[in-house]
């Protein structure tokens, strides 16, 4: 069966968000690509900083609530029934628990095709274009660069540190069957 459902994994400013858009030029079907910023952006602004939502640390650390949980499970079901019905779905996210987050989606994922894909980046190079890029709070890079791929289990792992994206793009199409 054809992959339904790519998921990049990585964290913040490793590179997921420009291979999703490259694997959307490479890929011969049409792909719709999600990020977990798409979900954060989804909140009601009252949930990106409390308790029971989600926070950044003045650090980088991310730390989410029972509510936000309950709404990333149903957001991780949703892409999975977009999936069931026929669409092809580029998901970039970061693990913030590891195996646990990955279980999650597998859970959510049961029944599909999905090719789990590492996305590495350095974290002094990650922490590099997290400060271009100005939409990040400092240190979110280097928190996540190892601690999102902690008991992770990938079909394929590129690392972007001195990769383009296009290039880990056609690495990762070439593996979609």
């Amino acid at each position: 069966m054809p992959t339904q459902v790519i998921i990049l994994n990585g964290g913040s400013s490793a590179g997921k968000s420009g291979i999703a858009r490259c694997l959307q030029t490479v890929l011969p079907e049409p792909w719709l690509s999600f990020g977990v910023d798409t979900l954060v952006d989804a909140l009601p602004a009252a949930m990106r900083a409390s308790d029971s939502g989600i926070s950044f640390g003045p650090d980088g650390d991310v730390t989410t609530g029972a509510a936000f949980r309950l709404l990333d499970v149903a957001w991780a079901a949703g892409i999975a029934a977009m999936a069931r019905a026929g669409a092809r779905i580029v998901v970039d996210e970061v693990f913030l628990g590891g195996a646990g987050s990955q279980a999650r989606w597998r859970t959510a994922l049961a029944g599909l095709d999905v090719l789990w894909v590492g996305v590495r980046c350095e974290a002094g190079v990650a922490e590099q274009r997290e400060a271009a890029r100005g939409d990040r709070v400092a240190g979110m890079a280097h928190s996540q660069a190892l601690r999102v791929h902690e008991g992770v289990e990938y079909d394929l792992e590129v690392d972007t540190t001195r990769t383009e994206s296009m290039v880990c793009a056609r690495a990762i199409a070439a593996r979609t069957g």
